[in-house]
């Protein structure tokens, strides 16, 4: 169904405008002026070449924060009485993100063929994840479609938020890392080498901190093309291995074993399961399917296993939290407040305080490794300068004493 572009006046002299799709001309002009739209210009927009549209759609994702954006104003839409068809082409229509326009027009199209909205989102994977999906399918067979989506757009707010703030807290020290990395790679190819030739000329005996310096500068002016190849090449490998089932379970328990940043990765890990499977289960959907889930929406496999091994223990009739506590690998917090969720029949608020809890956890572990890593970084970057300086000065210091 073609989209036209209209602009005009309402019934209240204020200009309107915007997208709306129909069969022709005649049928869009028809439904504006009964909608109390005067007309002053209607276009036909041409279809998106879907090459380009494809390209477009994999280049970038949606983010969570869009995605909440526009759940949000379905949530409440659909709260307003507004058919679903109706709410969709609006938000389609307003949102200024080109994939969610495009793909909550192509929803609308299927909604009004007859297709349910969980089936016609499946479609758009890479836009809705399993989550989003699942959480859909249980608001259209309960009736509460419009208070599953102002949940889903409260879980996916707290997700951004928490996506922000782990890019804000990597960002300074990364930024600090490839400063201090460029400089050096400048002053030891380009400044150290004139300047060791100066010292070299000197005829004297020069101390290991110089010769040390000047084995350095030669060694990456020299070879950096092959340092540069062996680099790429380790990381690819590595980047290999880390794709076979064994290296990535290896690689991942490692992870979690590192001082500070393992902890860190394992509070995330915690917040975000408890809050996904809390979320599910707030919605309706049954434990065993929202384990399965949010089991598949975690990164670390050897987490991912420990959910799977409880989520076969609960379909045998075991207990959640038990089976959390003999994995060993989540915080014993997570098992102890899961009993106390089962024992009290209050589940879901539990696993939403531990979301919290460890929430909390990631901010001050957050807190606390930037006030590590900032002093640790500038002693390191000082560090390798004072001995630059001390290697240049100290032949130029003995040369001095010796006239």
């Amino acid at each position: 169904m073609p989209f036209f572009e209209y602009s005009g006046f309402d019934v209240k002299g204020r200009k309107v405008s915007g997208k709306i799709d129909g069969s022709g001309r005649k049928t869009v002009a028809k439904r504006l002026t009964q909608q109390g739209v005067f007309i002053s210009h209607l276009d036909e927009l041409a279809a998106p070449s879907a090459g380009l549209f494809k390209s477009q759609y994999f280049k970038r994702k949606v983010s969570s924060a869009e995605l909440a954006i526009a759940t949000r104003q379905l949530g409440t839409l659909l709260s307003a009485g507004i058919a679903l068809d109706e709410a969709l082409l609006t938000i389609g229509e307003q949102t200024d993100q080109a994939i969610l326009s495009h793909t909550f027009m192509e929803i609308r199209e299927k909604i009004i063929q007859g297709t349910s909205l969980h089936i016609a989102m499946e479609e758009h994977h890479r836009v809705f994840p399993n989550l989003f999906i699942n959480m859909i399918q249980v608001g259209e067979s309960s009736g509460t479609l419009d208070k599953v989506t102002h949940q889903l757009a409260d879980f996916l707010d707290e997700q951004a938020r928490i996506k922000s703030r782990i890019q804000a807290a990597i960002a300074y020290p990364l930024l600090m890392v490839l400063v201090g990395v460029g400089v050096l790679v400048f002053l030891f190819m380009f400044v150290v080498p004139k300047i060791t030739l100066m010292l070299t000329e000197l005829d004297r005996a020069l101390p290991w901190p110089t010769y040390l310096l000047i084995a350095i500068s030669e060694g990456i002016k020299d070879w950096w093309p092959g340092l540069f190849l062996v680099a790429v090449a380790s990381f690819f490998l590595f980047m290999r291995y880390r794709k076979t089932p064994s290296g990535k379970h290896k690689i991942d328990g490692i992870l979690l074993k590192i001082p500070i940043f393992g902890r860190l990765s394992l509070f995330i890990a915690t917040a975000w399961f408890s809050r996904t499977l809390g979320t599910l289960l707030q919605s309706g959907v049954p434990l065993l399917k929202a384990l399965d889930i949010s089991q598949g929406l975690l990164k670390n496999v050897v987490l991912k296993k420990a959910i799977d091994g409880a989520r076969r223990d609960v379909q045998e009739g075991g207990s959640l939290a038990k089976s959390l506590k003999e994995s060993a690998v989540f915080p014993p917090m997570m098992a102890q407040m899961t009993a106390a969720g089962e024992k009290s029949g209050q589940l879901e608020p539990m696993l939403f305080r531990l979301a919290d809890t460890y929430d909390h956890q990631t901010d001050l572990t957050i807190t606390s490794l930037l006030s590590l890593l900032e002093p640790v970084l500038i002693l390191l970057m000082g560090g390798v300068v004072g001995f630059v300086v001390l290697a240049i000065l100290l032949p130029l210091f003995e040369a001095s004493q010796g006239f």
